[in-house]
This record gives structure tokens, C-alpha cells and sequence, in this order.
């Protein structure tokens, strides 16, 4: 490449005339004038999403997360020192320097918020090239078919220099910003080559000086494009494999997919997981400043400050962090619930609030509000359902397995509700829990949870799900359907009909899946000969106990021999 030159001219000689607001490179000896419409052109043509990036506005897009000044003070310092390094200190302790660093952790321990504090802070020293935060459910913003012209737009903004390279490129590849060309090109003639391209001279001095420039990737895991992510990481690594020593760094933060992991657990990959990093010492300054600040606004909470003395009481408050452990997102939703402004069905105050909290049933209006977040998406009871009554908790593969359904959509109905149960990182390892046991007294309690109720015949689905494993799959799990179809025949016969009508109404799953009259009259004759495996002649057989269970035959009978053979859902190829 030419040295640039000592200086140069333009337009010598010439008067009498005006040179409106120009962009004016100098790269490698060539001159490039660039007007502001030219510059618009190329935004136009880029069409990045306008609200990807870490300065969007978070109230009507999403994540909506930031940390409470003076925490997360320790993860965010390891991924600084991180950023900050040169390319020389990390070869000597790894044997390869880090392009790139992946934190990790669970669903709502804050690693969107943690995202934004990078962004933030290299923005704010001229270092960020780019941000981009994923969204699931977002539109565009929940794909990879924008992705690199949204990094590029804010690329071409900070390092101007690089916007000839991107219009090079794409004359050379008129189909580059049509969707018909991989992502793998994207990124290659609109992120990477340019930025290249521009890394030598003066520019080169300054980001030795300053450090490498960083591009911040959020919620990699709620791209609903699975292919396009693995594209993206694959031609990442590939790229810094081939260019070692350009200073880029990309940060990017994520739950712990299968498709991810395998990935970035490779070198050149500096991993953090959050889940390391016990966070009970900065919830607990979150809410005392946060209570502190909310008592300086309210006159309510002031007169009864004066009257009664401090508020929250410090037995009250350390209730409070006990009852809400370790999660960032569950102290922010309850300190909303305690401080809301009263309304015409709520009159209570914060002070009534807070105790409320810490019964037993204080949180139902909580529980409510939160679930119909995700009442609304498919599968919502039966994945509500299985996780209130097993309690052993179970990883979120395992529950799109032993309900038939695949693992994204069990994730989406997780994710609205992470404030109250615990979406773990991984859907293989991990296991899904309720951030507190009352939520399980709310769900099994009709008059506490109206629609939201999981009746014990719930078991039937369960028993239904277990048997159809078995058939699938096979494994070890027959125990399990045995003990659900007994907690099932407990049931009160007035239940059973109840619950056969709505199962017998579902639709299977998957169409390879048992119809639901067969597995009724299996199961049925299961009970029957299960204590009298050496008798053959039907007629000699009885059943297991009497009461109410021969009450349950006569009902679980003429229900399992009367199946309606029109129905869509008896029709079943594989039986």
C-alpha cells in the first residue's frame, strides 16, 4: 500500500465559490470527497434496523435492562481488562490472543445489562464500532437478514474512512444487500474488508495507542435464525484465525445453546459465565438505594418515615433478599410491585406492600401479572404444568421432549417469565426452577390462581406424555408413567370426565404420536392386570382397589371404547 503523502492540493487557483459540508478521506494517496447526500445514499441502500443498536430506545425496544450504578462492578472489570489488553499479553498467558469474549449464564442474571455497559463505555471513548442487541420475537431484529448492514451503517459513522471500501464492495457484489448473498459475504464486504482496509497509517498509530476497537453482540441465543448465528461465529473465528493481529474485538453475550457452545468453547475464545459472579451483595445495594430514592420522592412513604421510623425495617429487608436470592431480575420486579402507584383495584400503599411480599400468597398479583405475559403462546399450560408437578426440575430439553414440542418453544414461554422462574443458561444442563416455592402453592390453589390452575388431572396429559416417551424413545421412564397414572386415577370421577373431555379435545402433538383413546384404553387395562400378571381370562381379573376407583373404570371405559373415529386427532398413520 502507498505511503500518504506530506500534503496535497485541491482546487488551486479557484475563488469565488462555496463548498458545502463534505466528507473528506484521505486513504492510501487517493483523495475522496464524499457530500452528505452520498452519505445518505449508501445509509439508504445499507436500510439498517434502526433499533438494534445500544442507544435505542429500550422502553419500546427491548431489552429494557441497565446496571444499577456501583454493581456488576467485578464481571464488568474482567471483560474491560479484557478489551483493554494488548495483543501481546494474552499470547503469553493462553497461547493466543482473545478476539473474542463470550459471557454466559442464565436467563435474567443480567448479561443484557452488563452488554449495554460495554457499549456504553467504548462509545463514550470513540472505541465502539458497533452494537448489536438480539431480541427474540423482534421482528428483523431477531434474525441475521440485517445484521451486517446494521453493523456497517454504524461502522461507515465512526471510522468514515471505510465508507469508499463498503461502496466498492458493493459494486462489485451488486446482490450483496439483496438477502441473496451469504451472510458470510455480508459481513466479509461490509464489516470486515473495510475495516481492514483502513487499518494502516495514522489510524493504525492511534488504536495501538487508545486499544482495539469493539463490537458489542447481545442475546446471540434469541436469534431465531440458528443457522445464520452459527455462520456468523464460524466466519468469525475464521476471519481472526486469518487476520491475528487486527485490532477488533467482538464481545458477545448469550444463554448457553448447543448450537453456541459448540462453538465458541474453542480457543481464541475467552468465556465468562456470569453465574460465577454470586450477585446478593449488589442486589442488596440496588434496593436499599433504590428504596432510599423512592422515600425522597414520596410523600406517603415520608410522613410514615416520620411517624414510624425507617422504612424498609432492616428485619424486613433482610427477609426480602433471602426470599429473593440470587436474581437480579425477581429483586427488580418485586421492588416495582412494592412501589407501584395505587390504582382503583389495588389501594394499598408500599408500606402494606412489602409485608405482603413475604407471605405466602403476597405475591399472587405478582404471579398473575407475569404469567399472562406468555398465557397467550402455544403450549403455555402443558409447560407450566409438567414444571409445577414434577418436583424434581427438569432441563428444557427434557420438556420439549416429554411433551413433543421443540425446544425454542418451550424457551419462548420461559423467557417472559424469567422474573419468576429460573430459565438455567442451558437447555441440556441446566434445570428449570421456581425462583420461589410459593409460586407452586399458587398454581395448585383454584381460588389463588383462577386460569392459571393446574388441576390434578393434570396427571392424565403427564401419563400420556411418559407412555408416548416410552414408545418414541424408549429409556427407563415406565416408572414415572406408572406414578402419574395413579396420582391420575385419585382424581375425583367429576375431574376425570372433565379432564378427558379437554385431553380427548387436544390435538396430538405430533402426528406419529398414540391417539389419546388408545393410551386411555391401555392404560385402563394396564390398572387392571398390573397385580394379576399370571391371569389371562380378563373376567378373573380385579380391579386394584374399590370405591372410588371402580367409579373411575366405569368412567375411564366408556369414555376409551367410544373414541369418535372422525376426529382429526384419532387419525394416527404409524398405529
Amino acid at each position: 500500500m502507498a505511503d500518504f503523502p506530506q500534503y496535497f492540493e485541491n482546487l488551486t487557483g479557484a475563488h469565488h465559490f462555496r463548498i458545502d459540508q463534505q466528507i473528506i478521506n484521505l486513504i492510501a494517496g487517493n483523495y475522496n470527497q464524499y457530500t452528505p447526500n452520498g452519505v445518505q445514499d449508501l445509509v439508504l441502500l445499507l436500510n439498517p434496523i434502526p433499533d438494534a443498536s445500544h442507544t435505542r430506545n429500550r422502553k419500546k425496544s427491548p431489552p429494557d435492562s441497565e446496571c444499577f450504578p456501583g454493581t456488576r462492578e467485578e464481571p464488568i472489570g474482567e471483560v474491560t481488562a479484557w478489551a483493554d489488553s494488548s495483543m501481546v499479553v494474552y499470547p503469553i498467558a493462553i497461547g493466543k490472543a482473545p478476539h473474542v469474549y463470550w459471557l454466559h449464564g442464565f436467563a435474567g442474571c443480567g448479561k443484557s445489562s452488563i452488554s449495554l455497559e460495554v457499549a456504553k463505555k467504548y462509545a463514550g471513548s470513540g472505541r465502539l464500532l458497533a452494537s448489536y442487541f438480539f431480541f427474540r420475537g423482534a421482528g428483523e431484529r431477531s434474525t441475521m437478514n440485517r445484521f451486517a448492514a446494521t453493523l456497517a451503517s454504524q461502522l461507515m459513522t465512526v471510522i468514515p474512512a471505510t465508507i469508499p471500501f463498503m461502496e466498492l464492495s458493493v459494486c462489485a457484489e451488486p446482490g450483496l444487500l439483496s438477502g441473496n448473498v451469504s451472510l458470510s459475504a455480508q459481513l466479509e464486504g461490509l464489516v470486515y474488508k473495510p475495516f481492514q482496509a483502513v487499518m494502516s497509517g495514522r489510524l493504525l498509530e492511534e488504536t495501538s495507542t487508545k486499544g482495539p476497537f469493539i463490537i458489542v453482540i447481545d442475546g446471540l441465543d434469541e436469534c431465531e435464525d440458528k443457522r445464520g448465528a452459527e455462520e456468523f461465529i464460524d466466519h468469525m473465528l475464521k476471519f481472526f484465525d486469518l487476520h491475528p493481529n487486527i485490532p477488533l474485538r467482538i464481545f458477545v453475550a448469550s444463554r448457553v445453546e448447543q448450537h453456541i457452545r459448540e462453538r465458541l468453547e474453542t480457543d481464541g475464545v475467552l468465556l465468562g459465565d456470569l453465574n460465577s459472579h454470586w450477585p446478593g451483595k449488589d442486589i442488596e445495594k440496588f434496593l436499599r438505594e433504590s428504596f432510599r430514592t423512592v422515600a425522597r420522592r414520596d410523600r406517603v412513604i415520608q410522613a410514615y418515615i416520620q411517624a414510624h421510623g425507617e422504612w424498609p425495617k432492616k428485619m424486613d429487608m433482610d427477609m426480602l433478599l433471602k426470599h429473593i436470592g440470587g436474581s437480579f431480575v425477581l429483586a427488580s420486579t418485586i421492588f416495582k410491585f412494592i412501589i407501584q402507584s395505587a390504582t382503583e383495584e389495588d389501594v394499598t400503599t408500599p408500606m402494606e406492600r412489602l409485608p405482603l411480599t413475604l407471605e405466602l400468597n403476597g405475591l399472587d398479583t405478582l404471579y398473575t401479572q407475569t404469567l399472562a405475559r406468555s398465557q397467550h403462546l402455544p403450549h403455555f399450560h402443558d409447560i407450566i404444568s409438567t414444571i409445577t408437578f414434577f418436583t424434581q426440575s427438569l432441563p428444557i430439553a427434557v420438556i420439549a421432549d416429554l411433551l413433543g414440542i421443540e425446544v425454542f418453544e418451550v424457551v419462548r414461554v420461559l423467557l417472559n417469565l424469567q422474573a419468576i422462574i429460573h430459565v438455567p443458561g442451558t437447555d441440556e444442563k441446566g434445570r428449570v426452577t421456581f425462583c420461589h416455592t410459593s409460586l407452586r402453592d399458587f398454581l395448585t390453589t383454584q381460588n389463588r390462581s383462577g386460569s392459571f390452575f393446574v388441576p390434578p388431572s393434570f396427571h392424565l396429559r403427564l401419563s400420556y406424555c411418559f407412555f408416548s416417551y416410552i414408545l418414541e424413545k424408549g429409556g427407563d421412564v415406565g416408572q414415572h408413567f406408572e406414578r402419574r397414572w395413579e396420582l391420575f386415577t385419585e382424581v375425583e370421577a367429576s375431574d376425570i370426565t372433565n379432564e378427558i373431555e379437554q385431553f380427548k379435545a387436544r390435538h396430538p402433538l405430533h402426528t406419529d404420536r398414540l391417539p389419546y383413546h388408545a393410551f386411555i384404553c391401555s392404560a385402563f387395562f394396564f390398572s387392571l392386570f398390573v397385580d394379576n400378571p399370571q391371569t389371562p381370562d380378563i373376567l378373573k381379573c380385579q380391579p386394584r382397589s374399590t370405591g372410588k376407583e371402580h367409579e373411575y373404570a366405569v368412567h375411564v371405559a366408556v369414555r376409551a371404547l367410544n373414541p369418535e373415529p372422525s376426529s382429526p386427532h384419532n387419525a394416527n398413520p404409524g398405529f
